[in-house]
């Protein structure tokens, strides 16, 4: 076996414990420093290490089955014979399944355990009473479980294949285990929920991420921000100075009108006084000046990569539209199957950016893991934004430092759930042909042997017939990564989920084109509380505040207010005094 294999796993493994921190991080982060559970707190580390591995594991697929090719003749290498691909093959499958059923099994099991288990702490309650209180409640959630594992055994699945799909690699997806089928049913199940999520949540936040980036910049400088507070705090007091004294010296008591507006007043007040005092604890401060100069030094790369991820997301949607439209119209078998396409025909960008990338080793590989990646932040900036709701009623925000117990177990099944639908999304709308196949090519030129003996297949004189592997590709050079086998499989067998899930792409393609245009002209402001939040400031175009923002990062940097900038700005939550 080639030395590849391994460092591919080596770094696997590397990336795994980098997940590990990672997950301790996100954690850390959003929990409530004063509401935290132990056990909560573990349960939401295993999951995300378990939903990242998962995302993960997608890149390492493909460089595992990419690496049993040899490009340069478009056959397979010399040690990669029919047994050593079986067993890498086999590898990944083993590993896939653990995944997605400790996926599964946090969704259903663990997590609403743990809900349940905060939820029955009181301060007389033994930890007997609130074991057997969460064990009560969390036998639904078993039941379920129970009920999905008996559907997925016994449901009926597809035994022929509609739309002339007589092909090697769509007649293996046709399942005869039992309970590959029952893991794979319930996968289904989650993955419509998860889409579900995927069109919500993750759509409007690969909109808002790379905006978040580019016009979340404060529009006005530490400087003037403490300039701006102090005057307003000024104003304010000398307008209540002024309604008391009007009032004291006529001897009459203060219409409703002045009660609501001196009510007003003092509560503008508390507020100024709040940011008086974090303008102080900030100058005062060497280590807050110290990082406020550092996020001033990177603002504009701060604008740099929101530019680059919006031309990430850009190519995103242009490349999932056209690959939606491709399988309508020239899916063989539609419906029937999931809109399987065997072979794209229309360009697709994206693709093409994997293919070619994947002649520099390991450029290719490097790219996916940034692409599921940006798929998940999005959907994390995505639950920020919008919060935890129930059709209208807000449930619970995803803020950093005060998000509770119960939120981020929610949270947490939110994006486990997405997970599922962003694997789905890469492999069959995105980059279906690259998700399949990686970087692998075959020589689709044959001559016919001496004697009648059969056909050998070389490309030495013919290069050009050297191209990228499909389905039509002969299975034993091409060989296709698991997780696109596994997820054509749901969708041959359980044509249901396919369709569900390829339709609502379409969802996510509008809702995202409808939150990038109105993000263009409403700055997009995350879920957490911030003191600038806390009043109505008129939202501006990004184009509009160029030259206040740029002079508010040169403020920062010097540590002085510019002539003509100590007026009233809308930056850092300058107040607007009522009066």
């Amino acid at each position: 076996m080639a030395a590849q294999i391994p460092l591919i796993w080596i770094t696997a493994l590397v990336v795994l414990a980098l997940l590990v921190i990672g997950a301790l991080v996100f954690v850390k982060v959003y929990q409530d420093r004063s509401d935290k559970d132990a056990f909560v707190t573990v349960v939401c580390v295993l999951a995300l290490t378990s939903l990242l591995a998962t995302v993960c594991l997608f890149p390492v697929d493909i460089a595992l089955v990419s690496s049993t090719t040899d490009n340069s003749t478009g056959q397979k290498k010399h040690w990669a014979n029919p047994d050593t691909v079986a067993n890498v093959v086999y590898t990944l499958k083993v590993v896939y399944y653990c995944l997605y059923s400790l996926d599964a099994v946090m969704c259903l099991l663990v997590i609403p355990f743990a809900y349940f288990w905060y939820e029955e702490w009181d301060v007389e309650a033994t930890t007997k009473q609130r074991l057997k209180g969460a064990l009560k409640y969390s036998m639904f959630f078993v039941a379920l479980l129970v009920v999905l594992l008996l559907v997925g055994l016994f449901v009926p699945v597809a035994k022929e294949m509609k739309g002339h799909l007589d092909l090697d690699y769509f007649k293996k997806l046709l399942m005869e285990n039992n309970g590959e089928r029952a893991l794979t049913f319930i996968t289904g199940v989650l993955m419509c929920f998860g889409t579900v999520l995927f069109v919500l949540y993750t759509a409007p936040g690969l909109a808002l991420t790379p905006l978040v980036l580019i016009k979340s910049i404060p529009s006005s400088s530490l400087p003037s921000w403490s300039a701006e507070t102090n005057e307003a705090l000024a104003v304010n007091r000398e307008r209540q100075r002024a309604l008391e004294a009007q009032h004291q010296n006529r001897g009459v008591r203060p219409t409703s009108k002045d009660r609501r507006e001196l009510e007003a007043l003092q509560r503008e007040e508390r507020t100024l006084v709040r940011r008086q005092r974090i303008s102080e604890e900030i100058r005062s401060s060497r280590s807050k000046k110290f990082l406020r100069k550092l996020e001033a030094i990177g603002r504009p790369f701060k604008i740099l990569l929101g530019i680059l991820i919006l031309t990430a997301a850009l190519l995103i949607f242009s490349s999932m539209l056209i690959t939606a439209i491709d399988k309508v119209q020239n899916s063989v078998c539609g419906k029937h199957c999931g809109y399987i396409l065997p072979n794209t025909n229309i360009f697709n960008p994206m693709n093409w950016v994997f293919v070619e990338s994947s002649k520099v080793f390991p450029i290719d590989y490097v790219l996916a893991l940034l692409v599921v990646l940006l798929f998940f932040v999005a959907s994390v900036v995505g639950v920020a934004f919008i919060g935890i709701r129930f059709l209208w009623v807000s449930l619970f925000q995803l803020r950093p430092s005060a998000t509770k117990p119960q939120g981020m177990l929610m949270s947490t099944v939110m994006l486990t759930l997405t997970v599922l639908a962003i694997n789905y999304a890469f492999t069959m709308i995105l980059a279906p042909q690259y998700a399949h196949y990686g970087g692998q090519k075959f020589c689709d030129h044959t001559t016919p042997q001496l004697a009648g003996t059969g056909y050998l297949r070389s490309c030495r004189n013919h290069p050009e017939m050297i191209v990228p592997c499909n389905e039509l590709a002969p299975q034993d050079i091409c060989t296709p990564t698991v997780v696109s086998t596994f997820i054509n499989r749901i969708t041959l067998n359980f044509p249901f989920f396919g369709a569900f899930a390829f339709w609502a792409q379409f969802g996510f393609l509008g809702l995202f084109a409808v939150v990038a245009a109105t993000g263009l002209v409403w700055t997009p402001r995350m879920g957490e509380r911030s003191m600038e939040d806390e009043e109505n400031e008129e939202e501006e175009g990004l184009l509009g505040t160029t030259g206040r923002r740029t002079r508010a990062t040169w403020e920062d940097l010097t540590g002085r207010t510019s002539s003509g900038s100590s007026g009233r700005q809308n930056g850092y939550g300058a107040v607007e005094s009522e009066g």
